[in-house]
Protein backbone atom coordinates (compact mmCIF):
# COMPACT_ATOMS: atom_id res chain seq x y z
CA UNK A 1 0.00 0.00 0.00
CA UNK A 2 0.81 3.67 -0.61
CA UNK A 3 1.17 5.76 2.46
CA UNK A 4 -2.36 7.41 1.72
CA UNK A 5 -3.85 3.12 2.04
CA UNK A 6 -3.82 2.73 -1.86
CA UNK A 7 -2.38 0.31 -3.57
CA UNK A 8 0.42 0.99 -5.13
CA UNK A 9 0.11 1.30 -9.14
CA UNK A 10 2.59 -0.32 -11.26
CA UNK A 11 2.12 -0.88 -15.48
CA UNK A 12 3.96 -3.23 -17.31
CA UNK A 13 4.73 -2.86 -20.83
CA UNK A 14 4.20 -6.24 -22.27
CA UNK A 15 2.24 -9.48 -22.79
CA UNK A 16 4.10 -12.13 -24.01
CA UNK A 17 5.74 -14.02 -21.16
CA UNK A 18 7.93 -12.43 -18.79
CA UNK A 19 4.64 -9.61 -18.45
CA UNK A 20 1.76 -12.07 -17.35
CA UNK A 21 4.39 -13.78 -15.29
CA UNK A 22 4.77 -10.82 -13.10
CA UNK A 23 1.17 -9.75 -13.27
CA UNK A 24 1.09 -12.86 -11.29
CA UNK A 25 3.04 -12.51 -8.58
CA UNK A 26 2.36 -8.56 -8.26
CA UNK A 27 -1.17 -9.05 -7.69
CA UNK A 28 -1.21 -11.88 -5.41
CA UNK A 29 0.90 -9.38 -3.21
CA UNK A 30 -1.67 -6.70 -3.20
CA UNK A 31 -0.40 -4.51 -6.64
CA UNK A 32 -2.50 -2.88 -8.68
CA UNK A 33 -1.25 -3.61 -12.25
CA UNK A 34 -1.64 -2.64 -15.92
CA UNK A 35 -0.49 -4.52 -18.63
CA UNK A 36 0.03 -2.39 -22.15
CA UNK A 37 0.75 -4.51 -25.38
CA UNK A 38 1.17 -3.31 -28.45
CA UNK A 39 -0.38 -5.83 -30.34
CA UNK A 40 -4.25 -6.05 -30.71
CA UNK A 41 -4.76 -9.55 -29.19
CA UNK A 42 -2.51 -12.55 -27.61
CA UNK A 43 -0.68 -14.66 -30.66
CA UNK A 44 -1.60 -17.55 -30.27
CA UNK A 45 0.87 -20.84 -31.52
CA UNK A 46 3.84 -20.55 -32.81
CA UNK A 47 7.42 -22.30 -32.15
CA UNK A 48 8.00 -24.65 -29.27
CA UNK A 49 9.67 -22.94 -26.26
CA UNK A 50 11.31 -24.83 -23.43
CA UNK A 51 10.47 -24.54 -19.75
CA UNK A 52 13.58 -26.03 -17.44
CA UNK A 53 14.81 -26.61 -14.26
CA UNK A 54 14.18 -23.41 -11.57
CA UNK A 55 11.29 -21.97 -14.17
CA UNK A 56 9.81 -25.26 -13.66
CA UNK A 57 9.62 -25.01 -10.10
CA UNK A 58 8.03 -21.38 -10.71
CA UNK A 59 4.88 -22.50 -12.99
CA UNK A 60 4.70 -25.44 -10.15
CA UNK A 61 4.31 -22.47 -7.89
CA UNK A 62 1.80 -21.10 -10.12
CA UNK A 63 -0.47 -23.77 -9.93
CA UNK A 64 0.06 -24.14 -13.93
CA UNK A 65 1.93 -27.00 -14.27
CA UNK A 66 -0.70 -29.77 -14.84
CA UNK A 67 -1.92 -27.24 -18.00
CA UNK A 68 1.48 -27.16 -19.24
CA UNK A 69 2.11 -30.69 -18.98
CA UNK A 70 -1.30 -31.13 -20.94
CA UNK A 71 0.42 -28.77 -23.68
CA UNK A 72 3.68 -30.47 -23.91
CA UNK A 73 4.89 -31.16 -27.53
CA UNK A 74 7.05 -33.65 -26.27
CA UNK A 75 9.57 -33.81 -29.34
CA UNK A 76 10.57 -37.32 -30.08
CA UNK A 77 13.65 -37.38 -32.24
CA UNK A 78 16.12 -34.23 -33.66
CA UNK A 79 17.38 -35.70 -36.72
CA UNK A 80 20.94 -34.14 -37.83
CA UNK A 81 21.38 -34.23 -42.09
CA UNK A 82 24.31 -33.53 -43.93
CA UNK A 83 24.72 -31.39 -47.20
CA UNK A 84 22.81 -33.86 -49.64
CA UNK A 85 20.47 -34.97 -47.05
CA UNK A 86 21.52 -37.72 -45.89
CA UNK A 87 21.11 -38.30 -42.06
CA UNK A 88 23.97 -37.85 -39.53
CA UNK A 89 22.78 -38.98 -36.36
CA UNK A 90 19.61 -39.39 -34.73
CA UNK A 91 18.66 -38.42 -31.19
CA UNK A 92 16.45 -37.78 -28.18
CA UNK A 93 16.22 -33.81 -28.01
CA UNK A 94 17.69 -33.99 -24.29
CA UNK A 95 20.50 -35.65 -24.99
CA UNK A 96 21.39 -32.21 -27.12
CA UNK A 97 20.01 -29.78 -24.91
CA UNK A 98 21.08 -30.92 -21.73
CA UNK A 99 17.76 -31.05 -20.56
CA UNK A 100 15.98 -33.89 -17.71
CA UNK A 101 13.90 -36.26 -20.16
CA UNK A 102 10.57 -36.39 -18.31
CA UNK A 103 10.93 -33.54 -16.79
CA UNK A 104 11.24 -30.64 -18.87
CA UNK A 105 8.10 -29.30 -20.34
CA UNK A 106 8.06 -27.56 -24.38
CA UNK A 107 5.35 -25.52 -24.85
CA UNK A 108 4.41 -23.64 -28.18
CA UNK A 109 5.12 -19.90 -27.14
CA UNK A 110 1.63 -18.98 -27.63
CA UNK A 111 0.29 -21.67 -25.56
CA UNK A 112 2.51 -20.76 -22.25
CA UNK A 113 1.30 -17.30 -23.25
CA UNK A 114 -2.46 -18.03 -23.30
CA UNK A 115 -2.40 -20.27 -20.19
CA UNK A 116 -0.45 -17.18 -17.89
CA UNK A 117 -2.89 -14.92 -19.39
CA UNK A 118 -5.95 -16.90 -18.39
CA UNK A 119 -4.45 -16.95 -14.72
CA UNK A 120 -4.59 -13.06 -14.69
CA UNK A 121 -6.87 -11.17 -17.13
CA UNK A 122 -9.58 -10.98 -14.64
CA UNK A 123 -7.53 -8.93 -11.92
CA UNK A 124 -5.68 -6.91 -14.01
CA UNK A 125 -6.26 -4.24 -16.13
CA UNK A 126 -5.10 -5.11 -19.95
CA UNK A 127 -5.01 -2.40 -22.39
CA UNK A 128 -4.46 -4.41 -26.02
CA UNK A 129 -3.39 -2.18 -29.06
CA UNK A 130 -1.55 0.30 -27.35
CA UNK A 131 1.92 1.53 -26.17
CA UNK A 132 4.13 3.33 -23.84
CA UNK A 133 4.84 6.70 -26.00
CA UNK A 134 7.06 8.45 -23.31
CA UNK A 135 7.55 8.21 -19.63
CA UNK A 136 8.65 10.79 -17.23
CA UNK A 137 9.96 10.13 -13.48
CA UNK A 138 9.50 12.59 -10.63
CA UNK A 139 9.48 11.78 -6.93
CA UNK A 140 5.81 11.22 -6.80
CA UNK A 141 5.81 8.56 -9.86
CA UNK A 142 6.09 7.54 -13.21
CA UNK A 143 4.19 9.92 -15.65
CA UNK A 144 3.19 7.56 -18.99
CA UNK A 145 1.62 8.94 -22.28
CA UNK A 146 0.56 6.29 -24.25
CA UNK A 147 0.40 6.34 -28.18
CA UNK A 148 -3.51 6.51 -28.00
CA UNK A 149 -3.35 9.53 -26.15
CA UNK A 150 -4.25 8.48 -22.57
CA UNK A 151 -1.93 9.64 -20.13
CA UNK A 152 -1.80 8.13 -16.86
CA UNK A 153 0.44 7.81 -13.44
CA UNK A 154 1.74 4.69 -12.04
CA UNK A 155 4.35 4.23 -8.86
CA UNK A 156 6.65 1.93 -11.19
CA UNK A 157 7.07 0.82 -14.54
CA UNK A 158 8.14 -2.56 -15.54
CA UNK A 159 9.38 -2.80 -19.21
CA UNK A 160 8.62 -6.76 -20.54
CA UNK A 161 8.57 -5.84 -24.14
CA UNK A 162 11.16 -8.03 -25.29
CA UNK A 163 14.74 -7.68 -26.93
CA UNK A 164 13.65 -5.02 -28.68
CA UNK A 165 12.32 -3.30 -26.07
CA UNK A 166 10.56 0.12 -26.32
CA UNK A 167 11.01 0.91 -22.61
CA UNK A 168 14.17 0.20 -22.42
CA UNK A 169 15.36 2.41 -24.75
CA UNK A 170 13.42 5.45 -23.63
CA UNK A 171 14.83 5.38 -20.16
CA UNK A 172 18.23 3.39 -20.92
CA UNK A 173 19.06 5.05 -23.89
CA UNK A 174 19.78 2.88 -27.53
CA UNK A 175 20.19 -0.52 -27.75
CA UNK A 176 23.17 -0.73 -29.53
CA UNK A 177 24.88 -0.28 -26.50
CA UNK A 178 22.83 -3.29 -25.12
CA UNK A 179 22.74 -5.41 -27.91
CA UNK A 180 25.69 -8.26 -28.60
CA UNK A 181 25.61 -9.44 -31.94
CA UNK A 182 26.51 -12.98 -32.15
CA UNK A 183 27.13 -13.49 -35.53
CA UNK A 184 24.07 -14.94 -37.07
CA UNK A 185 21.10 -13.80 -38.88
CA UNK A 186 18.06 -16.13 -38.88
CA UNK A 187 13.99 -16.52 -40.29
CA UNK A 188 11.41 -18.30 -38.83
CA UNK A 189 8.03 -18.98 -40.49
CA UNK A 190 5.38 -21.73 -41.56
CA UNK A 191 4.90 -23.85 -44.37
CA UNK A 192 3.03 -27.20 -45.00
CA UNK A 193 3.74 -30.31 -43.57
CA UNK A 194 4.60 -31.98 -47.06
CA UNK A 195 7.18 -34.53 -45.25
CA UNK A 196 4.78 -36.41 -43.20
CA UNK A 197 6.89 -35.35 -40.19
CA UNK A 198 5.16 -35.66 -36.54
CA UNK A 199 6.57 -34.43 -32.89
CA UNK A 200 10.40 -33.90 -34.22
CA UNK A 201 12.90 -32.11 -35.86
CA UNK A 202 14.82 -32.27 -38.77
CA UNK A 203 18.10 -30.02 -38.98
CA UNK A 204 20.08 -29.39 -42.02
CA UNK A 205 23.72 -28.30 -41.86
CA UNK A 206 26.65 -26.90 -44.23
CA UNK A 207 29.21 -24.57 -42.68
CA UNK A 208 27.66 -21.50 -41.34
CA UNK A 209 24.14 -22.39 -42.93
CA UNK A 210 21.38 -24.09 -41.14
CA UNK A 211 18.00 -25.04 -41.95
CA UNK A 212 15.03 -26.54 -39.51
CA UNK A 213 11.83 -28.31 -40.17
CA UNK A 214 9.70 -28.44 -36.68
CA UNK A 215 6.73 -30.18 -36.22
CA UNK A 216 4.72 -29.74 -33.31
CA UNK A 217 2.05 -32.66 -33.64
CA UNK A 218 0.16 -34.40 -36.17
CA UNK A 219 -0.91 -31.28 -37.82
CA UNK A 220 -0.01 -30.18 -41.52
CA UNK A 221 1.80 -27.36 -40.40
CA UNK A 222 5.84 -26.87 -39.92
CA UNK A 223 7.91 -24.21 -38.36
CA UNK A 224 10.64 -23.54 -40.72
CA UNK A 225 14.01 -22.16 -39.40
CA UNK A 226 16.63 -20.79 -41.82
CA UNK A 227 19.91 -19.43 -39.95
CA UNK A 228 23.27 -18.38 -41.22
CA UNK A 229 26.35 -16.97 -40.10
CA UNK A 230 26.56 -12.95 -40.81
CA UNK A 231 30.09 -11.87 -39.48
CA UNK A 232 28.91 -8.33 -39.98
CA UNK A 233 25.45 -6.95 -38.55
CA UNK A 234 23.72 -6.22 -41.67
CA UNK A 235 22.51 -3.06 -41.93
CA UNK A 236 19.61 -2.04 -43.10
CA UNK A 237 17.62 -5.07 -43.21
CA UNK A 238 16.25 -6.21 -40.05
CA UNK A 239 13.11 -3.32 -40.40
CA UNK A 240 12.87 -4.73 -44.49
CA UNK A 241 10.81 -7.48 -44.77
CA UNK A 242 12.09 -7.60 -48.92
CA UNK A 243 15.73 -7.37 -47.78
CA UNK A 244 15.62 -9.85 -45.52
CA UNK A 245 13.95 -12.44 -48.27
CA UNK A 246 16.03 -11.07 -50.68
CA UNK A 247 19.47 -11.86 -48.17
CA UNK A 248 17.95 -15.07 -47.10
CA UNK A 249 17.21 -16.15 -50.90
CA UNK A 250 20.94 -15.02 -51.74
CA UNK A 251 22.93 -16.89 -48.63
CA UNK A 252 20.76 -20.12 -49.61
CA UNK A 253 21.25 -20.42 -53.52
CA UNK A 254 22.05 -23.41 -54.61
CA UNK A 255 21.95 -25.19 -51.33
CA UNK A 256 20.51 -29.20 -51.16
CA UNK A 257 17.91 -31.02 -49.11
CA UNK A 258 14.37 -29.10 -48.97
CA UNK A 259 16.32 -25.87 -48.95
CA UNK A 260 14.96 -24.38 -52.18
CA UNK A 261 11.60 -25.46 -51.21
CA UNK A 262 12.09 -23.97 -47.20
CA UNK A 263 13.39 -20.71 -49.32
CA UNK A 264 10.36 -20.64 -51.67
CA UNK A 265 7.86 -20.82 -48.84
CA UNK A 266 9.80 -18.04 -46.90
CA UNK A 267 9.26 -16.01 -49.91
CA UNK A 268 4.92 -16.01 -49.64
CA UNK A 269 5.24 -16.53 -46.20
CA UNK A 270 2.81 -13.88 -44.12
CA UNK A 271 3.94 -14.64 -40.54
CA UNK A 272 7.99 -13.97 -41.22
CA UNK A 273 10.29 -13.41 -38.44
CA UNK A 274 13.16 -11.89 -39.46
CA UNK A 275 16.02 -11.00 -36.43
CA UNK A 276 19.74 -11.02 -36.29
CA UNK A 277 21.10 -13.34 -32.89
CA UNK A 278 22.13 -11.58 -30.23
CA UNK A 279 21.71 -11.16 -26.19
CA UNK A 280 21.21 -8.26 -24.20
CA UNK A 281 23.48 -6.96 -21.44
CA UNK A 282 22.90 -4.88 -19.01
CA UNK A 283 25.44 -2.91 -16.28
CA UNK A 284 21.92 -2.30 -14.30
CA UNK A 285 18.10 -3.75 -14.96
CA UNK A 286 17.00 -0.89 -13.15
CA UNK A 287 16.60 3.12 -13.01
CA UNK A 288 14.55 5.04 -10.67
CA UNK A 289 10.95 3.72 -10.87
CA UNK A 290 11.52 1.88 -13.87
CA UNK A 291 13.09 -1.80 -14.36
CA UNK A 292 13.45 -4.61 -16.78
CA UNK A 293 12.55 -8.14 -16.83
CA UNK A 294 13.09 -11.27 -19.45
CA UNK A 295 14.67 -10.39 -22.40
CA UNK A 296 14.05 -6.74 -22.61
CA UNK A 297 16.65 -6.89 -19.51
CA UNK A 298 18.75 -9.76 -20.32
CA UNK A 299 17.51 -11.41 -23.53
CA UNK A 300 19.91 -14.81 -23.60
CA UNK A 301 19.36 -15.41 -27.71
CA UNK A 302 17.61 -18.76 -28.71
CA UNK A 303 21.05 -20.60 -28.84
CA UNK A 304 21.09 -21.29 -25.54
CA UNK A 305 17.64 -22.60 -25.31
CA UNK A 306 17.00 -20.52 -22.20
CA UNK A 307 15.30 -16.99 -22.65
CA UNK A 308 11.35 -18.37 -21.55
CA UNK A 309 12.83 -20.07 -18.61
CA UNK A 310 14.67 -16.86 -17.66
CA UNK A 311 11.41 -14.99 -18.20
CA UNK A 312 9.67 -16.90 -15.86
CA UNK A 313 12.56 -17.14 -13.28
CA UNK A 314 13.45 -13.42 -13.52
CA UNK A 315 9.74 -12.25 -12.90
CA UNK A 316 9.36 -14.52 -9.90
CA UNK A 317 12.40 -12.95 -8.51
CA UNK A 318 11.41 -9.00 -9.23
CA UNK A 319 7.83 -9.58 -7.68
CA UNK A 320 9.40 -11.51 -4.30
CA UNK A 321 11.69 -8.34 -3.97
CA UNK A 322 8.78 -5.70 -4.62
CA UNK A 323 6.87 -7.78 -2.33
CA UNK A 324 9.64 -7.92 0.50
CA UNK A 325 10.82 -4.21 0.34
CA UNK A 326 8.63 -1.14 0.67
CA UNK A 327 11.34 0.36 -0.72
CA UNK A 328 11.40 0.44 -4.75
CA UNK A 329 14.92 0.87 -4.92
CA UNK A 330 15.99 -1.64 -2.29
CA UNK A 331 13.70 -4.18 -3.63
CA UNK A 332 15.09 -3.84 -7.72
CA UNK A 333 18.76 -4.12 -5.97
CA UNK A 334 17.69 -7.53 -4.69
CA UNK A 335 15.98 -8.42 -7.64
CA UNK A 336 19.37 -8.01 -9.26
CA UNK A 337 21.61 -9.30 -6.39
CA UNK A 338 19.62 -12.52 -6.50
CA UNK A 339 18.95 -13.23 -10.37
CA UNK A 340 22.21 -12.24 -12.39
CA UNK A 341 24.25 -14.82 -11.42
CA UNK A 342 21.88 -16.96 -12.72
CA UNK A 343 21.15 -15.18 -16.10
CA UNK A 344 25.11 -15.08 -16.21
CA UNK A 345 25.46 -18.80 -16.57
CA UNK A 346 22.57 -19.38 -19.12
CA UNK A 347 24.34 -16.46 -21.43
CA UNK A 348 27.32 -18.27 -21.46
CA UNK A 349 25.57 -21.46 -22.84
CA UNK A 350 25.75 -19.55 -26.11
CA UNK A 351 28.96 -20.93 -27.18
CA UNK A 352 27.90 -24.24 -27.23
CA UNK A 353 24.60 -23.87 -28.50
CA UNK A 354 26.13 -21.93 -31.56
CA UNK A 355 28.82 -24.96 -31.54
CA UNK A 356 25.94 -27.58 -31.74
CA UNK A 357 24.01 -26.47 -33.70
CA UNK A 358 25.38 -23.83 -36.29
CA UNK A 359 29.01 -24.55 -36.98
CA UNK A 360 30.78 -21.87 -39.48
CA UNK A 361 34.05 -24.10 -40.50
CA UNK A 362 34.04 -27.71 -42.23
CA UNK A 363 36.08 -28.58 -39.90
CA UNK A 364 33.90 -27.53 -37.01
CA UNK A 365 31.15 -29.20 -38.76
CA UNK A 366 33.18 -32.92 -39.14
CA UNK A 367 33.82 -32.73 -35.30
CA UNK A 368 30.71 -31.86 -34.07
CA UNK A 369 29.21 -34.32 -36.49
CA UNK A 370 31.40 -37.15 -35.05
CA UNK A 371 30.19 -36.01 -31.70
CA UNK A 372 27.00 -36.72 -32.46
CA UNK A 373 27.78 -40.24 -33.76
CA UNK A 374 29.11 -40.47 -30.26
CA UNK A 375 25.72 -39.34 -28.28
CA UNK A 376 23.89 -41.90 -30.11
CA UNK A 377 25.20 -44.79 -28.02
CA UNK A 378 24.69 -42.63 -24.51
CA UNK A 379 21.95 -42.49 -22.55
CA UNK A 380 20.36 -39.35 -22.39
CA UNK A 381 22.85 -35.64 -20.35
CA UNK A 382 22.47 -34.75 -17.36
CA UNK A 383 21.00 -31.62 -17.16
CA UNK A 384 23.37 -28.37 -16.93
CA UNK A 385 23.64 -26.70 -14.17
CA UNK A 386 22.24 -23.21 -15.58
CA UNK A 387 18.83 -24.85 -15.79
CA UNK A 388 18.64 -25.29 -11.71
CA UNK A 389 21.68 -22.76 -10.63
CA UNK A 390 18.87 -20.47 -8.87
CA UNK A 391 17.53 -21.45 -5.79
CA UNK A 392 13.94 -19.80 -5.62
CA UNK A 393 13.27 -18.09 -2.33
CA UNK A 394 9.34 -18.50 -0.78
CA UNK A 395 7.36 -16.19 -1.84
CA UNK A 396 6.98 -13.44 1.10
CA UNK A 397 3.21 -13.14 2.52
CA UNK A 398 1.10 -10.42 1.06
Amino acid sequence: MTPHGLKRKVLISGASIAGPALVYWLHRSGYEVTVVEKSGALRGGGYPIDIRGTALEVVRRMGILPQLRDAHVGSRRLTFLDADGSEVASLAPAAVAGGAEGQDLEVRRGDLAEILYALVRDDVEFLFGDSVDTLDQSGHGVDVAFRSGRRRTFDLVVGADGMHSHTRGAVFGPEEQFHHYLGYCFAIFTMPNTLGLSREVVLWNTPGKAGALYAVGGNDELHAFLTFHQPELPAGVVRDPGAQRDLVAATFAGAGWEIPRMVGALRDADDLFFDTVGQIRMPHWSSGRVALVGDAAHAPSFLTGQGSSLALAGAYMLAGALAEHRDHTAAFAAYERGTREFVTMNQALVGHGSATLFPTTAQALEQRNTALRGLEALPTATPRPAHTALTLPAFPSP
